[in-house]
């Protein structure tokens, strides 16, 4: 089946969807994005990724009309023409299209495509079973990691030396060597306490919508949490560690760098969580 894109108002075939090489979010990655995870035909945290894509876009100062109830009909109606029940469904909005200038265009009209992308589900969660390897690489990305842009390249290069270095995911490390977030992902430990510890929010990393989710999970079944940032030498000998993403939850963490991480075998706390997160 082919798969089906919204742009701008109209929904066509993947392979016949576009937008202007003028617009500027090709041009200057002048857009943001936003990811919603599905499982079962459900729409995970939707308010959550829809408050945190307001957020941006104000911040970005990107004047975007759509309601709530609008915007989901979209999200719902992508998903529906491409038979989509589990998966994730992707949104960018651009500035729009303008001739090429550093500075805002004095009036356009922002560029939305959505998109959906179905998951096999058994892929994933045999992968969150059998636990993941991350290495770790300089952050060497904006002041502005809160904001959900497109300006992605960063992580990006980070992504593409960890899969060389036949690991899933890479860990940003900042210039104190305490470890920021992925590359697509939020950063977790079980510290030698047994306290579950993520870096607190700040401009340093984005402030994922599943992390809020899982700390709320948490904190209900008296698992203690706390937002502080940890080294990279905390996380090498932490009892676990794991990560977070809208497209799959929570993953264990087995080894970063080489280094085994515990006992080697996947974080019991991080598949506890994901067990409660969707519901199992």
């Amino acid at each position: 089946m082919s798969r089906i894109a919204y742009v701008n108002g109209a929904y066509r075939p993947l392979s016949e969807a576009g937008v202007s090489v003028q617009d500027r979010g090709f041009q200057f990655a002048d857009a943001a994005y936003e990811v919603w995870g599905m499982r079962g035909g459900r729409v995970l945290d939707g308010a959550g990724h829809v408050a945190r894509l307001r957020r941006t876009l104000s911040e970005m100062r990107i004047a975007w009309s759509m309601s709530d109830a609008a915007l989901r009909v979209v999200l719902h109606e992508t998903a529906r023409r491409n038979r989509m029940r589990d998966g994730y469904i992707y949104l960018q909005i651009s500035r729009g299209v303008a001739p090429r200038d550093h500075v805002f265009p004095a009036k356009t009209t922002p560029t939305m495509v959505v998109t959906a992308k179905p998951l096999n589900t058994s892929t994933l969660d045999a992968r969150a079973r059998a636990g993941v390897a991350v290495v770790t690489q300089p952050d060497i990305r904006w002041a502005r990691c809160d904001l959900k842009t497109v300006g992605l390249l960063p992580n990006v290069l980070a992504r593409q030396a960890a899969k060389e270095q036949g690991a899933f995911e890479a860990w940003f490390v900042d210039s104190d060597g305490y470890v920021t977030e992925g590359t697509a992902s939020n950063a977790w430990i079980v510290d030698a306490q047994g306290r579950l510890r993520t870096r607190e929010l700040s401009n340093r990393i984005l402030h994922g919508v599943t992390r809020a989710a899982l700390i709320e999970i948490a904190r209900e079944r008296q698992i203690p949490v706390v937002e502080q940032a940890f080294t990279l030498e905390e996380a090498k000998t932490a009892r676990e560690a794991f990560i977070t993403s809208a497209s799959n939850s929570a993953v264990p963490v087995i080894s970063i760098d080489g280094v085994r991480i515990g006992d080697g075998k996947p974080s019991p706390t991080a598949l506890r969580l994901r067990d409660a997160y969707f519901g199992a």
